[in-house]
């Protein structure tokens, strides 16, 4: 229980990556205090309230990033902030692409203010985030899964940078934790083309319709390699990606998804 009496806050506390920050921040005897864009909204709320150590260690906060000021109240007090929130818009040509330039600019914000301000930052930048969901809307990252095994007739000519959501969440605490952490750190568990996640989520699910072509007859988009030390310096150890994919789809079935 390192976080024994210690306070800390998270922002965006309802996403994907956050919502698993809080569970695991929790789990380690930690005080979170925990930014929403409404508590009120128990869609958003419900499964973080029902996290363990919730009742007695969980304060939520209502703050939007847009308005100035209103995260105050919610960082104040605390020895470390897990800033998850970024502003995202879906309604764009391309999703996908906006959700990069969004991350990419909110993280350059971040390194301006703290270094203007005195103040300690770690970034983690991991690949594309997978596992099992705690909330209950599809986030961007998974659906690329839900399509293999929901009907898709082909697969695309994608090669993926997979990271465990888990990992993810765990990454973070450990920079909190570890006073010589610094800088970024890039989280890639494994480097598969689709091509071989079709064929580990046949063996895995051999019931399920996963589709057997590719998207389009050009070369297969090459595999490559991330640099796994510096995140395992800092103690981050990487979930098989067999297992990611397994949970990941047993959490969509469980969520009706498909």
């Amino acid at each position: 229980m390192s976080g024994a009496e210690k306070v800390v806050s998270v922002t965006g506390a309802s996403g994907y990556i956050a919502s698993w920050v809080v569970k695991l921040l929790l789990q380690r005897g930690y005080t979170v205090k925990a930014s929403v864009r409404d508590p009120n909204d128990k869609k958003k709320t419900k499964h973080l309230l029902a996290l363990d150590g919730a009742k007695e260690r969980l304060q939520l906060f209502k703050a939007d990033l847009l308005e100035e000021g209103s995260f105050d109240s919610v960082v104040e007090g605390s020895e470390g902030v897990f800033h998850t929130a970024s502003p995202f818009y879906h309604d764009v040509s391309d999703p996908q692409l906006w959700y990069m330039i969004s991350k990419t600019l909110a993280e350059e914000a971040a390194w301006k203010f703290t270094k203007e301000n005195g103040i300690d930052m770690v970034a983690i930048n991991p690949g594309l985030v997978i596992g099992p969901l705690l909330q209950p809307t599809l986030n961007t990252s998974v659906e690329p899964v839900l399509k293999l095994i929901n009907g898709a007739e082909t697969f695309p000519n994608i090669t993926y940078r997979w990271v465990d959501v888990r990992d993810v969440a765990n990454a973070h605490i450990l920079a909190f934790e570890n006073a010589s952490a610094s800088g970024r750190y890039c989280l890639v568990g494994r480097i598969t083309h689709c091509s071989e996640v079709v064929k580990l989520l046949r063996d895995l699910f051999p019931a399920l319709k996963i589709p057997e072509k590719c998207a389009d007859d050009k070369p297969f988009t090459p595999t490559y390699q991330v640099s796994k030390e510096r995140a395992q310096v800092l103690g981050v150890k990487y979930t098989p990606l067999e297992v990611t994919l397994k949970d990941t789809v047993e959490s969509l079935k469980e969520k009706n998804f498909f």
